[in-house]
């Protein structure tokens, strides 16, 4: 049984090629029963994200073609369109893949934490599916370990690297309690989608968002039970904010030092905090001067991204050593299941010698034999036939000069140390 995977992501295929090859939630189930009914597919899941999408397999077969061609036809897109952007992985190649996958060490952004949680839902959607067999799910299983290990022995997710983390961690910093403070977003793209998101989980009290278009500051603010106005209606609800990030596309500032003078004076100076994400700028840097504001610019958050995106680097060697051990010891099991079959046979056929001297020594019992000869009887007889055909095997072996299955064998039964 071969482990194989073909996929594709942000590397290697522009987004016009992922989106052709991606598959939406409602879909997947469909799809996962479509794939695991294909001749040589054995066990089937799909990974499906916006930067990639991989499809991982248990097939008698290693032909990466049947995976290919099962695409193609799922989404009737012609073989060559898409052949060029993929790549495959087999067996302990692909165990590699799927581990550095989920700790974040295949992302765009290194050691970022959601394609786990994607992992694990593509894990979810194949379970419900009944496509994952036992040496797949135990993959899954064993990649999650793997994930979970090296997010605790490394620090490659402690440190933000994006903007918008980086400004909600700044935030946190200068406020005991953000559940007790009111941020005003401005903008609705998405660094600011993405600064509203980390500022609910990090339970931040209550959101405004505006945006030139009501329309899409509304629809992003109901996402985060948040409170969406008009650009123009900033004058009104700037004092609200002890917290305002900014990320527009406006060539001209949107808050000028006179403005924010004022909501100071409505706020009784109670100190603002405050972070322009634009370039060009959305806040003058006049407001700088004001004495209780506290600005920062993109620029001033870049040092503390390059830095944590260093020690990120230092943490991903780390990881990588973590998950060659972890790629063995998912080896050592995959090799033990090979055997799995012999050691089955092999006990059942030590069950049924068993059984027949057990049958044996009963019907002496009954026949009125001395219990202490019937069990001297069934030990003698049960244990003939247990070293009957070793005996014999290792016999013809020494016949034959096999030297190697009389080495074997001392090994399997400890005879190496018997005198």
């Amino acid at each position: 049984m071969t482990l194989i995977a073909v996929g594709i992501n942000y590397n290697t295929a522009p987004v016009s090629i992922r989106e052709r090859l991606s598959f939406p939630a409602d879909n997947l189930h469909t799809a996962l029963r479509e794939l695991w009914q294909t001749q040589e597919i054995n066990e089937a899941a799909i990974l499906s994200t916006c930067n990639r999408t991989e499809f991982y397999c248990t097939s008698s077969s290693s032909n990466q073609q049947i995976l290919i061609d099962w695409v193609a036809q799922n989404k009737q897109i012609n073989p060559k369109d898409f052949s060029p952007y993929l790549y495959t992985y087999v067996d302990s190649a692909l165990i590699r893949h799927m581990f550095r996958v989920a700790c974040g060490l295949d992302s765009m952004i290194l050691g970022e934490p959601q394609i786990l949680g994607q992992m694990k839902t593509a894990y979810q959607a194949a379970c419900d599916a009944g496509t994952l067999g036992k040496k797949l799910g135990k993959l899954f299983q064993h990649t999650f370990s793997a994930a979970k290990k090296v997010r605790t022995d490394t620090a490659i997710g402690s440190s933000p690297v994006s903007v918008a983390f980086a400004a909600v961690q700044l935030a946190q910093q200068i406020f005991d309690k953000l559940s007790e403070q009111t941020a005003l977003l401005i903008g609705a793209g998405e660094t600011i989608e993405l600064t509203a998101r980390h500022l609910t989980q990090q339970g931040i009290g209550r959101i405004i968002i505006a945006n030139r278009t009501y329309d899409k500051a509304h629809t992003l603010a109901a996402q985060f039970n948040g409170y969406a106005i008009d650009l123009s209606e900033l004058p009104v609800h700037l004092a609200e904010a002890d917290i305002v990030i900014s990320s527009t596309a406006s060539p001209l500032p949107i808050l000028g030092k006179g403005r924010v003078e004022s909501a100071l004076k409505k706020r009784k100076h109670k100190p603002m905090f405050m972070v322009d994400l634009a370039v060009p700028r959305d806040i003058e840097a006049e407001v700088e001067q004001l004495r209780d504001v506290y600005l920062y610019t993109v620029d001033d958050l870049q040092q503390t991204i390059d830095q944590n995106m260093n020690s990120r680097r230092q943490a991903a060697e780390q990881a990588e050593e973590i998950i060659d051990t972890q790629v063995d010891h998912f080896l050592t099991w995959l090799r033990a299941q090979s055997a799995q079959a012999t050691i089955r046979d092999y006990r059942l056929s030590a069950e049924q010698s068993r059984d027949e001297a057990l049958q044996k020594a009963l019907a002496s019992l009954k026949n009125g034999i001395h219990p202490e000869d019937a069990l001297n009887r069934l030990a003698h007889s049960l244990t003939n036939k247990l070293i009957h055909t070793p005996s014999t095997q290792i016999r013809a072996a020494a016949e034959n000069e096999r030297h190697d299955l009389i080495s074997a064998a001392r090994e399997i039964f400890k005879l190496n140390n018997v005198q």
